[in-house]
């Protein structure tokens, strides 16, 4: 095994894990060459003049240069470190370049600051909304378990009872079929909603079917 290609299996270990968004090149520093590459997006291949102009200045002092930022294709931001490889005797013998496009972090943060950017009041629209006791129900559930920590599949028999009895006192049996919609809710038949109710301390309130 030569001294650069003991480190092929470490870099290509890198552009595996951080693929597509991540370029490893070995550069040989005695012939100046680009010795392997891998996820190449900057489209170079083994044998390719490593266009850097005096590789062996970059052996002298740190071990690990960077990080630096260049312009890649497209103009695109390209992120990159430099290791110096040396071989058993200590001796620099490589250049490991681990180059990262950070041009698809500029798209994400793009898109997530149209996300979260500012939005027009929606109190006038919310009241168009305010008789759907269904996304009420659920929103009451889903804050009820948070609040416990608990998920819906894990509460026992007598749990689920408690639920019931904290939608009734929370009115959401007040609507037409509310208790069909608890039932699909909880997964549970809509008898055993009104066993439930039944159990309620301020007494149990059907609705009308």
């Amino acid at each position: 095994m030569s001294d650069l290609s003991r480190f092929e299996p470490v870099a290509e270990a890198v552009a595996r894990l951080f693929r597509p968004h991540v370029e490893v090149v070995i550069h040989d520093i005695h012939t100046n060459r680009i010795a392997a590459i891998f996820n190449g997006f900057s489209r170079r291949e083994p044998g390719d003049d490593s266009l850097i102009d005096d590789p062996q200045s970059l052996t002298r002092g740190a071990a690990v240069h960077g990080p630096f930022e260049k312009r890649g294709a497209g103009d695109r931001r390209i992120r990159y470190v430099s290791s110096v490889l040396r071989d058993d005797c200590g001796e620099p013998v490589g250049l490991m370049c681990i180059n990262f496009d950070v041009g698809v972090l500029d798209e994400i943060q793009t898109a997530l600051q149209g996300l979260l950017g500012s939005v027009s009041d929606s109190t006038e629209f919310d009241r168009l909304f305010d008789d759907d006791w269904q996304v009420r129900i659920d929103a009451f559930v889903r804050e009820y378990l948070q609040e416990r920590n608990r998920a819906l599949s894990s509460l026992r028999p007598a749990e689920r009872a408690e639920l019931v009895t904290a939608l009734h006192r929370a009115g959401a049996f007040r609507a037409k079929n509310a208790a069909s919609h608890v039932a699909r809710v909880l997964g549970v038949s809509r008898a055993t909603v009104y066993n439930y109710l039944s159990q309620a301390h301020d007494g149990p309130r059907k609705e009308t079917p």
